[in-house]
Formats: C-alpha cells, sequence, structure tokens
C-alpha cells in the first residue's frame, strides 16, 4: 500500500453536471503535498462514470471504485478505508471546486496543531457569497430555521446555529461540521470506523462530528475557502425530504441521552 500525506474521496452517484470540475479543480490545484484521491461510484445511472474515466483515468493518483449498488453516502465514505495509508483524509462532495491548494494549507495546519482531529474551511457559493452552514450540534429549532430561511438575512436561529456571533475571519471550535468537504486525521477516522452507515444520506456528517468530539477538537479554519454549488436537493425532491426526515429521527433518537 502506498503511503500519502493526504486521501480523499468523492462518493458520486449520477453527478455528470458537476463532477468534472470537482476532479480537475482538486487535481489541478493540489501540488504541495503528496496527494492522492479515490471515486467511489454508487452505481450511477448517467453518465458520471464514462465522463470520470474519460478524463481522469490516467492520472497515477486517482482511484475509480465501482460499486455494484447505491449504498449511500457513509458507507460509500467507509468503503475505502481498508486502503487508506495517509496521515490526514478528506470527505468530499461531488460539487466542490477550490480554486487554491486549500489541502495542503488545511493539512500544515493539522500538522501544527495536533490537538485538532477535524478541520472544516470556509465554504462559499460558486459566486463568492458565504453559505450559512449549521456548526452547532442539531436542534428541532435549528432545522426548522434552516427550512424557511432567508439567505439573504438569516434570522436569530439561523445565525445561533451558524455561529454566526463568532469572529468568521478566524478559527474556532465547532460543534457540527458539514461533510460536504472535511479534513480529518486518518487515524481518527480509521478509530472510530468513519461514518454511521445507518444514515443513508444526511446527518451522518453531524453525527461523525459529535462522536469525534469525544476525543479531539472540530475546528472551524477560514484560510481556506472552498465552493459548493449546494442544490439542497431535499427541498426539491420528495423522496430525498423523506430521507433527510428518517436520518434526522435516527440521529435524535441515538443521541437523546447524550
Amino acid at each position: 500500500m502506498d503511503t500519502y500525506t493526504v486521501t480523499g474521496c468523492i462518493v458520486t452517484h449520477n453527478n455528470e453536471s458537476t463532477i468534472e470540475k470537482t476532479v480537475g479543480s482538486l487535481l489541478s490545484f493540489t501540488n504541495g503535498t503528496n496527494f492522492k484521491l479515490f471515486i467511489v461510484d454508487n452505481l450511477s445511472e448517467d453518465g458520471t462514470l464514462p465522463l470520470i474515466k474519460e478524463k481522469f483515468g490516467g492520472f497515477d493518483n486517482l482511484e475509480i471504485i465501482e460499486s455494484d449498488s447505491n449504498m449511500g453516502f457513509g458507507a460509500g465514505h467507509n468503503s475505502v478505508m481498508p486502503r487508506l495509508d495517509s496521515k490526514y483524509h478528506l470527505v468530499i462532495n461531488p460539487d466542490i471546486t477550490i480554486a487554491d491548494d486549500v489541502i495542503t494549507k488545511m493539512a500544515e495546519y493539522l500538522d501544527k496543531n495536533e490537538d485538532i482531529g477535524l478541520l472544516s474551511p470556509r465554504i462559499r457559493f460558486p459566486d463568492g457569497r458565504d453559505q450559512v452552514l449549521g456548526k452547532r450540534d442539531p436542534k428541532l429549532r435549528y432545522l426548522i430555521a434552516s427550512r424557511l430561511r432567508n439567505d439573504s438575512k438569516p434570522g436569530v436561529l439561523l445565525r445561533e446555529y451558524a455561529m454566526l456571533d463568532k469572529d468568521m475571519s478566524r478559527p474556532f471550535d465547532i460543534e457540527n461540521a458539514t461533510g460536504c468537504f472535511m479534513m480529518v486525521r486518518t487515524e481518527i477516522f480509521k478509530k472510530l470506523n468513519g461514518f454511521d452507515d445507518r444514515y443513508f444520506m444526511y446527518f451522518e456528517d453531524s453525527d461523525f462530528t459529535r462522536t469525534l468530539r469525544n476525543a479531539s477538537r472540530a475546528v472551524y479554519y477560514p484560510d481556506a475557502v472552498v465552493y459548493h454549488v449546494w442544490g439542497r436537493e431535499s427541498k426539491k425532491n420528495i423522496r430525498l425530504m423523506a430521507v433527510q426526515i428518517k436520518s434526522m429521527l435516527y440521529y435524535f433518537w441515538k443521541w437523546k441521552f447524550k
């Protein structure tokens, strides 16, 4: 098994419209560290897999894994654990792009701060606006506020959930990190057995961050900026909304006595 400073994983399912920009930016800008990218395709039915093979099949630091089922987000990411021999590991959405070498920047920050187990970057829309994302543990009132959000002027609860009272230009500890892009120490990722795969999709990132905080710190790091399309599909798709509600109920049941 080859040893890498940083490994990353993208789980895809019908992401033909975004995956080329995502993979292209990660491979183009990450040149300051020894990096390998895994792509786990969860049985895409569109042109995702042929596109990845055509555009990136010749890259030595990219490995494509074809799943025979759609196992979900967490299980897809967990499937690469036996292949990981790195210091740090990235969980990456298929609709993320970067504009500079944020991966090296984040790895170097973790090198200097050994008490941090998980690092979450500043996340923006492609047009540069900051995304208002939860940084405290989910609570029902926060989730309702998020569902009813007005992105131009976040209300009191959404501001509390996103910790907007903090100085967003400086690092600070968070309770909840979004799984669209997070860097975790590989040793910790393995020790925690990755994500709880009883979540098919949604809330597995909140659950993982909460579990990790029993042993280490989760920190927001604004000097690293990534760009996220964030389609919020669960607001448009009834099936995904049902999946999200199921995951929410499991999350609250799991942590009810904690």
